[in-house]
């Protein structure tokens, strides 16, 4: 067993190396720019939306008693369907966003190093500790993201990219965890 303080460097590394590769897919690689669509006529859904506190809504809403009316199966079937987030106005803050992603980062990279820290010893093989340093971290960036295709209603290929990220994500986590690990 590894005690998880002897692990903070590959922990801070790891998340650093993904908060950057995080970035430059975003930023600078293109396969992201389709991920989001224009509406057909976005200044009168905007009018439409403003004044409409931040949040989550799902259109036509209804509660499980609404959702067995005549009216809203009507409204369902005329759609359109829809779950909309709503931030607030302004320009998002960037800086407390990236901020919380790396926040994120940090957060997965503490859950591996506690699985590493339990079933691998010092100067484990390498490759092994990798093989679960970057399985533990895919689960944690990629392995909830179907779910919000199966019940959102997000894009299939949206996700698709998006868990191709986690699975860079994880393999780099793997890499600096394995080059990092204790002798």
């Amino acid at each position: 067993m590894v005690p998880l303080t002897d692990l903070l460097l590959p922990i801070v590394v790891a998340s650093l190396v993904v908060w950057i590769a995080s970035a430059l897919m975003w930023m600078v690689l293109p396969h992201h720019r389709s991920d989001w669509r224009k509406l057909p006529d976005e200044d009168t859904a905007a009018a439409a939306l403003r004044g409409v506190a931040p949040g989550q809504y799902h259109i036509p809403h209804a509660d499980r008693a609404t959702m067995k009316t005549e009216a809203w199966k009507e409204k369902a079937r005329r759609g359109p369907m829809a779950m909309i987030v709503v931030v607030p106005p302004g320009m998002p803050s960037m800086g407390r966003n990236l901020g919380l992603y790396f926040v994120y980062c940090l957060i997965v990279s503490v859950f591996v190093a506690y699985l590493l820290a339990h079933t691998r010893g010092p100067g484990s093989d390498p490759m092994e500790v990798c093989r679960v340093a970057g399985t533990a971290a895919i689960l944690g960036y990629a392995g909830a993201l179907p779910p919000l295709a199966i019940w959102f209603g997000r894009r299939w290929p949206s996700i698709l990219k998006e868990v191709l990220d986690g699975i860079v994500y994880g393999l780099l986590t793997g890499a600096v965890f394995a080059w990092l690990w204790p002798a």
